[in-house]
């Protein structure tokens, strides 16, 4: 806790042969991030034709997927399917190398691939021809203004025939052009529409070449005449028939396609996902280097997964191997990539660390002070004991229901039920139950804060707070240069900051006892010296840097503010919600009392509305206060998050053909 995981470089060379189970036993353990070897007397590896193959195979499949899925009966979803999600069965794959799992998937697809294609390519040509018969019924729509057969609108041997559509204000002008380019030598019939004109063209063979030009310069929508005899609107009924044949073939081959979905939906993910992960190894072998019998990698392992690795390593390679394990180098520390280490019911909170960015290897991690700061000050702004209940509740049912996947909104939610017992505690300090609702309802409600009442001192204790929360922050910036042998820096960036804040204190301390205010103002000098000589190194700026930066470090601590317009903000929704129900209650229809129902659903759905926005609220700006204000002091958020080589398995569990058991 505070600091990350420790971690260790692992170098290993071993025979080519065992190179396969040994990144795929690497891959599944999941325990080491696989950095580029350093080539200079080999060469590096690259993926031989059946890694090639997978990552072909992963993106056939892929699109076999997408597919599929269009046409799955979606089975369950809604809001339950969202808290309490289905475990999804694992489909166990004996792992017998490489080769023998491409030979697997390529025995799969020559079975399925062409019985989905077929659906396919049938699905389209349907879908095609529906398109077109309603595209031919669109324009049988618009020739029926004219009334004239269709067979006379086909070009012959002698003329040629032009039907279309042409703007309105363009109209007139093509005509012209027609007349003063080919003379009178042309009929034309047309119809106005609504912006438009619907024409026809009939052109002697031996003038179109002249006046094709002159079409295409005014634009002319030139319009494709269906198949058929007869008018537009005896010919709409036909095309409308073999529409209704054309959807009922649409809709059997759709249901060819639901049944092909049902039947091999979940196999072909299984095979992607497995390809996926072959893909990922194939990716991961150009960081290798290769001989002719050999092969060698290097990563970062964390220092307590060492011993079971290198077991494990031992065992596959049958003991032909070259492991040298070592801590890191200060020239490394850039390079180091960091795995958080907190306690159990404070890891869920590493996401917020991780949203702004993990810490180097030499600094401290924030997420135990940010564990309970974060969830002090989302209570603090959200500040209603009803309002934390409601998340609370929420936020177990979310961790009961996610619990076997642990996935981000598990973590999510464990944030939120942490952060819910504060808002309770603080919404019994301040009496807060839905805001003023039990004092409206007559009942007399102990407190020992009146949020509205009192809200400068609400502003001091955020106030106050902001110095305390902001006091952590330059100790723990102090400690760690310290550390790291910065010791000026120490001195005139974290202690200058240290000292200024203790003499504030100090300062409002002194309005109540007067003998605190010499060692404030010493302490408030020597402070204020040690941030102007930090300030000496911008040279000419100095000056300029003085004022901005002293002046900022105050509006960081008034940012603290925050704290109380928040918890304001809540009381008020809330009580304005009361209001209105109170104003409505007594309100009938005669003898019914609509006033009560209209008013209960008022306050139910207020006060869940008033909830929502304020904890929306609240998550925004605690993220704030630490990000911006509380990071700001000693925070970088500069390292490397330790990304190990895994895979990635949510549909298929890999049984390696060894002598060896996996552990989780």
């Amino acid at each position: 806790m505070f600091k990350p995981e420790e971690m260790a470089k692992i170098e290993l060379i071993s025979l080519g042969r065992y190179k396969d189970n040994l990144l795929t036993y690497l891959h599944e353990k999941g325990a080491i991030e696989i950095r580029e070897v350093d080539v200079k007397f080999t060469q590096k590896d690259v993926p031989n034709e059946f890694y090639r193959k997978a990552t072909s195979y992963s993106i056939s499949i892929s699109r076999l997927i997408d597919f599929l899925k269009t046409h799955k009966k979606e089975k369950g979803g809604g809001i339950k399917e969202f808290i309490f999600p289905p475990e999804k069965e694992k489909k166990v794959y004996k792992y017998r190398g490489i080769e023998q799992l491409i030979k697997d998937v390529e025995a799969f697809l020559e079975k399925v691939e062409p019985e989905i294609k077929a659906v396919e390519g049938k699905l389209n040509a349907v879908q095609t021809g529906i398109e077109r018969i309603k595209t031919d019924i669109a324009i049988l729509e618009l020739l029926s203004a004219l009334n004239i057969e269709v067979e006379y609108l086909k070009p012959t041997d002698m003329l040629e025939i032009v039907v279309g559509l042409v703007e309105r204000d363009k109209y007139k002008p093509l005509m012209k052009d027609l007349r003063e380019t080919i003379g009178n030598r042309f009929v034309d019939i047309s119809k106005e529409l609504k912006d438009k004109y619907l024409v026809v063209f009939v052109f002697l063979r031996e003038d179109y070449e002249k006046a094709n030009p002159v079409l295409a310069k005014h634009s002319l929508e030139r319009l494709e005449i269906p198949e058929g005899e007869g008018t537009p609107k005896d010919l709409i009924t036909k095309y409308n028939e073999k529409l209704k044949e054309k959807e009922w073939e649409l809709k059997k081959a759709k249901k060819e396609a639901e049944w092909l979905s049902e039947q091999y939906y979940e196999e072909i993910l299984f095979y992607h996902e497995l390809m996926e992960n072959e893909r990922d190894k194939a990716a991961i072998l150009n960081n290798l280097a290769r001989t002719n019998m050999t092969f060698a990698l290097t990563g970062w392992i964390p220092k307590r997964n060492i011993s079971d690795v290198i077991e494990g390593i031992k065992r596959i390679t049958e003991g032909k191997v070259y492991i040298n394990i070592k801590d890191p180098t200060p020239e490394e520390l850039d390079e180091i990539p960091i795995k958080l280490k907190n306690l159990k019911f404070i890891e869920p909170f590493e996401m917020l660390t991780e949203m702004f960015g993990v810490p180097k290897y030499n600094e401290f991690d924030p997420t135990p002070i940010m564990a309970f700061t974060y969830s002090f000050f989302f209570g603090f702004m959200l500040t209603d004991f009803m309002y934390g209940l409601i998340i609370g509740i929420v936020a177990a049912l979310l961790i009961k229901g996610h619990k076997h996947l642990r996935d981000g909104t598990w973590r999510f939610a464990n944030i939120l039920l942490f952060s819910s017992f504060f808002t309770m505690s603080l919404g019994i300090m301040f009496g807060s139950y839905f805001g003023n609702a039990l004092d409206l309802a007559g009942f007399h409600v102990p407190r020992l804060l009146d949020t509205m009442r009192e809200a400068l001192t609400v502003l001091e204790i955020a106030l106050a707070i902001g110095l305390i929360h902001m006091f952590i922050g330059y100790t723990l910036g102090f400690i760690v240069k310290l550390k790291n042998g910065e010791i000026k820096d120490a001195l005139v960036e974290q202690l200058s900051w240290m000292f200024i804040i203790i003499a504030v204190i100090l300062f409002v301390i002194s309005e109540r006892y007067s003998g605190f205010l010499t060692p404030a103002e010493g302490l408030f000098v020597v402070g204020f010296i040690l941030f102007v000589l930090s300030e000496l190194k911008n040279g000419g700026l100095a000056a300029l840097l003085i004022i901005s930066d002293f002046f900022g470090f105050v509006g960081n601590w008034l940012s603290y503010a925050r704290l109380m317009a928040l918890a304001l903000a809540t009381s008020g929704i809330a009580m304005v919600v009361n209001i209105l129900v109170q104003m409505i209650w007594g309100v009938k229809i005669g003898a019914v009392p609509i006033g009560i129902a209209v008013g209960i659903v008022l306050f139910i759905g207020g006060q869940f509305f008033s909830t929502a926005i304020n904890a929306l609220g609240a998550f925004v700006h605690s993220l704030r206060l630490h990000y911006v204000e509380f990071f700001g002091t000693f925070y970088s958020g500069e390292g490397r998050k330790f990304e190990p080589f895994r895979a990635k398995r949510e549909v298929s569990k890999l049984e390696l053909n060894l002598d060896l058991k996996l552990k989780a």
